[in-house]
């Protein structure tokens, strides 16, 4: 059975009284919606609390929730509205400006993305792609959030255009050309410095 087949039965069961099948969405789910909100927001807190909200939105939603698309896709449009939301926020935007006093020696762009090892590379190797990844993110920081929305959900996350544009409510075409220009950008950004 496909993942989204999976989802729909899930969603079915939850609709039909099985609390605990929304459960095993959330498990199913909770690590690319976190990485999602992470990608968008660059900081660790964040991301964990825009994740939580979004599942908890789409549990006080998923009673109505049709199938019309798959639930991973609905599930993405939340994260990505909740994300925005978030950036769009003057106490969001407060907070990025501020340093804590609790910890003042803390990087300004948030805690270095956690990375999973391939076999044994060298201490080396692991702080210059960590470093990379702190220079990828502070690049796509930068970009207009139209812009990295949909190059965070086309590159890192690996959606399709087409799904890019139900999650967005883009025209496909919109899509393909706001993805076009911030990976440009972000070759730009990214010039000489990787």
């Amino acid at each position: 059975m496909t993942s989204s087949g999976e989802d729909a039965l899930l969603v079915k069961a939850f609709q039909k009284g099985d609390k605990k099948a929304f459960d095993e969405l959330v498990i199913k789910h909770k690590d690319r919606i976190f990485n999602l909100c992470y990608r968008f927001l660059g900081d660790y807190e964040e991301a964990n609390d825009s994740a939580q909200e979004a599942f908890v939105k789409a549990y006080g939603s998923l009673n109505t929730f049709r199938l019309d698309s798959a639930f991973s896709t609905w599930l993405y449009r939340i994260a990505v509205n909740t994300c925005k939301n978030k950036l769009g926020s003057a106490a969001y935007r407060a907070k990025r400006k501020t340093v804590s006093l609790d910890n003042p020696g803390k990087n300004e762009d948030g805690p270095l993305p956690v990375e999973i090892q391939n076999g044994t590379p060298s201490p080396l190797i692991r702080m210059e792609e960590r470093e990379k990844m702190a220079l990828v993110q502070k690049a796509l920081d930068t970009l207009p959030t139209e812009f990295k929305m949909v190059v965070t959900l086309r590159d890192v996350e690996g959606l399709s255009y087409e799904d890019i544009a139900e999650i967005t409510g883009l025209h496909l075409g919109t899509v393909k050309s706001r993805i076009a220009r911030a990976r440009t950008e972000l070759r730009n950004k990214l010039r000489g410095v990787l």
